[in-house]
C-alpha cells in the first residue's frame, strides 16, 4: 500500500461496549497497519532503487529529482477523479484494484532491471505508473477511516498510519540500499512486487459493513463536479489546499535531492542514501508520536508553523552539511515537521467534510500538496544542475518559511468543531404532477416575508445560505425582492433533475442547523416558508413531452432508477 496517513477500520467495532480510546483497539485496524507496514516498506525500498538507479543512467540532477515528481504526478492528475469512484464504489474492492495494479507493474519493472532493459524515460514510465496506483488507492484508503473509527480518535488514527509508514521509512531506506548494493535495483523491486501481497491478502478477507444506497450512484463526472463545487464554497477547505499545495512544493526538495545529497554532498553510495532516508524517517516517527500531545498544546494552525520551522532548519543544515554527523539529525528535524504538517492538513480535510464528500475533498487535498511537491521537485532539481545542491536546498527553505508565514494571512481553522452529520430534516414530497428522477430541470422558489427591521440580519443569513445551497449542488441561485410587497423575499435556484434536488437536500448537515432556524425565526409571526417546486418545459414542448397518462415524455412504467 502507498498510502502516507491513514488506514480503515471495520465499521462494526463502533459498537464495542466499552468507549474506543485507541485505533489498536480495533482488530481490523491492527491487520491493515501490520500489512500497510509491509507493503510500505516495499515502497520504500523501491524508491531507493529507482532513485539510486537513476543516478546510474544519468548525471543530471533533474533528472533523478523527477524520480519522486514521476510518483506524484499522477496523484495531481488523477486523484480527483479516484475520490469520485472512492465515494461512489465499494472502497475495498478499488483498493484491491490498486494493490494489483501495482503489484503487476512492480514485477515488470523487476524485469526489466533485471535485463537492463531500462532507461531514464523508461524508468520514470514505471515509476509514473506506481504513481497512478497511488493516486486509485489513497482516496478509497482516507476515506475509509472517517467511517470506520469513531470521530474522536480519527486525529489519532491518522497520526498512528503516518507513524507506521515513518517506521518503514526509518529502516526500510538502510535497508533498500543495502539491497541495492548487493542484489541490484532488480532486487528492491523484486522486493516491493513481494511487499503487496500481506495487504492484498487481508484485504480479500475482510468484510466491511456496507450501508446501503437510498439514491442511485452519481456518474463519474457528476461527481467529480459535486467533489468541485463543494471545496469550492467551502472556504476552510480551500485554505487547507492553499497552504498544502505551497508546503509541498518548498518540502518536496529534501526527498527529491537526497540522492544527490548522499552522492555529492557527502560522496557516498546506495548504503549511505539509505541511512540518510531512514534518519528523515526517524524524524517522523518523532513528529507522529508526538502529534497527540502538540494537539493539546497548540492550535492546528501553530503545529503547522512549526513543522515548517523544523523543514527550514533541516533544508538548512543539509545544504551546509558535509558530513553524515550533520546530515542525519538535519534530516530527522525535517522528517518531523514532514509528518506534523502533512497529518495535521489530512485530519483538518477529513474534520471538515461530511461523509459523502470525503472522499473527493482529501482527492483535491493530495492533488493540490503532490502537485505542489511534483514542482517543486523538478524544479529544485532545475536549480540544482543549475546552481548546486546546496543552493536548491537554501531556496526550498526560503519558500517554505514564506508558507509559514502565510498563515497569518491564511490561518487554518480550528478542526472538528463543525457537526457534519446529515441534518436528516428533509422528506421528498409528493407532487401532483409525476416525475421520475432524471425529470428536470427543476426550479425551486421559496418565498420568504421579512420585516424592514429584520432585513439586514436577513440578507446576511441568506449570504450564508446561498453557500450552502450553491456548495451543496444548486445552481444560478439568486435572491428577489417583490416591488409590489416589500416584505416578500423569494430565494430561487436551479437543479438539473429531480434526483439531484433530493440530493442536494439530503447533504444538509447538522451545523447547518443554525442558519436554517435563523432564517426560520426571522419569518414574520413565526410564518412557514412557502415552497414551490416546479419543473421547466419549453413552450412548444406539449405533445412531445407529455403523455396522456400523465407521465413525462421518456418514464417507463417502472423507473429503474427509482428509489424503492
Amino acid at each position: 500500500m502507498r498510502s502516507h496517513d491513514t488506514a480503515p477500520v471495520a465499521p462494526e467495532e463502533h459498537a464495542l461496549a466499552a468507549p474506543v480510546t485507541s485505533p489498536f483497539s480495533v482488530p481490523i485496524f491492527r491487520a491493515i497497519w501490520l500489512a500497510s507496514m509491509s507493503s510500505n516498506f516495499g515502497g520504500l525500498v523501491q524508491a531507493v532503487g529507482a532513485s539510486w538507479l537513476m543516478t546510474s543512467l544519468s548525471d543530471s540532477p533533474q533528472q533523478v529529482a523527477l524520480v519522486q515528481a514521476s510518483t506524484a504526478l499522477p496523484i495531481m492528475l488523477f486523484s480527483l477523479t479516484a475520490g469520485a469512484i472512492a465515494d461512489n464504489l465499494d472502497r475495498r474492492r478499488v483498493m484491491l484494484a490498486a494493490q494489483a495494479l501495482m503489484l503487476c507493474v512492480s514485477v515488470l519493472l523487476a524485469v526489466f532491471a533485471w535485463n537492463e532493459w531500462l532507461t531514464p524515460w523508461g524508468l520514470l514510465a514505471f515509476t509514473f505508473a506506481i504513481g497512478c496506483g497511488t493516486a486509485l488507492n489513497n482516496p478509497a484508503w482516507q476515506a475509509s477511516v472517517g467511517d470506520m473509527v469513531p470521530r474522536a480518535i480519527l486525529p489519532g488514527a491518522v497520526a498512528m498510519n503516518s507513524m507506521g509508514f515513518n517506521i518503514a521509512r526509518s529502516v526500510g531506506p538502510a535497508i533498500g540500499g543495502a539491497i541495492v548494493a548487493v542484489a541490484g535495483a532488480a532486487g528492491a523491486f523484486l522486493t516491493n512486487a513481494l511487499s503487496y501481497v500481506a495487504l492484498i491478502v487481508v484485504l480479500l478477507r475482510w468484510r466491511p459493513d456496507v450501508r446501503p444506497r437510498d439514491l442511485p450512484r452519481e456518474r463519474i463526472g457528476t461527481a467529480m463536479a459535486a467533489g468541485l463545487r463543494y471545496v469550492a464554497m467551502s472556504p476552510n477547505i480551500r485554505i487547507v489546499l492553499a497552504r498544502g499545495c505551497v508546503f509541498g512544493a518548498a518540502a518536496a526538495a529534501l526527498p527529491a535531492l537526497m540522492p544527490v545529497v548522499a552522492r555529492d554532498l557527502i560522496a557516498g553510495g546506495p548504503l549511505t542514501y539509505g541511512v540518510l532516508l531512514g534518519a528523515f524517517g526517524v524524524g517522523a516517527v518523532g513528529g507522529a508520536l508526538s502529534t497527540g500531545a502538540l494537539r493539546l498544546r497548540l492550535s492546528t494552525e501553530w503545529i503547522v508553523r512549526l513543522a515548517s520551522l523544523l523543514l527550514v532548519a533541516g533544508a538548512v543544515g543539509t545544504g551546509v552539511s558535509r558530513t553524515p554527523l550533520l546530515t542525519i539529525p538535519a534530516l530527522m528535524l525535517a522528517g518531523a515537521g514532514w509528518v506534523l504538517a502533512l497529518s495535521t492538513f489530512n485530519v483538518t480535510v477529513q474534520l471538515s467534510t461530511p461523509r459523502w464528500v470525503v472522499g473527493r475533498a482529501l482527492a483535491l487535498y493530495q492533488m493540490a500538496t503532490f502537485g505542489g511537491m511534483t514542482a517543486g521537485a523538478w524544479g529544485f532539481g532545475l536549480v540544482a544542475e543549475q546552481a548546486g545542491v546546496s543552493t536548491a536546498l537554501y531556496a526550498a527553505a526560503g519558500l517554505q518559511a514564506a508558507g509559514g508565514l502565510l498563515g497569518f494571512l491564511l490561518p487554518l481553522p480550528a478542526s472538528g468543531t463543525d457537526d457534519l452529520e446529515p441534518l436528516d430534516r428533509f422528506r421528498e414530497p409528493r407532487t401532483a404532477v409525476p416525475i421520475h428522477f432524471r425529470s428536470g430541470p427543476i426550479v425551486i422558489t421559496i418565498d420568504h416575508r421579512i420585516a424592514a427591521a429584520d432585513v439586514p440580519r436577513f440578507l446576511a443569513a441568506m449570504n450564508e445560505r446561498r453557500r450552502i445551497s450553491l456548495r451543496d449542488g444548486a445552481r444560478r441561485w439568486t435572491l428577489l425582492r417583490d416591488l409590489a410587497d416589500a416584505e416578500l423575499w423569494i430565494e430561487r435556484y436551479h437543479v438539473p433533475t429531480w434526483l439531484e434536488y433530493v440530493r442536494d437536500n439530503q447533504r444538509r448537515t447538522q451545523s447547518d442547523r443554525e442558519n436554517f432556524d435563523l432564517v426560520r425565526s426571522l419569518q414574520i409571526d413565526g410564518q412557514v416558508p412557502v415552497v414551490r417546486r416546479m419543473i421547466e418545459r419549453p413552450v412548444g414542448s406539449a405533445s412531445a413531452h407529455h403523455h396522456p397518462s400523465g407521465r413525462e415524455a421518456g418514464d417507463p412504467l417502472t423507473d429503474p432508477t427509482r428509489a424503492s
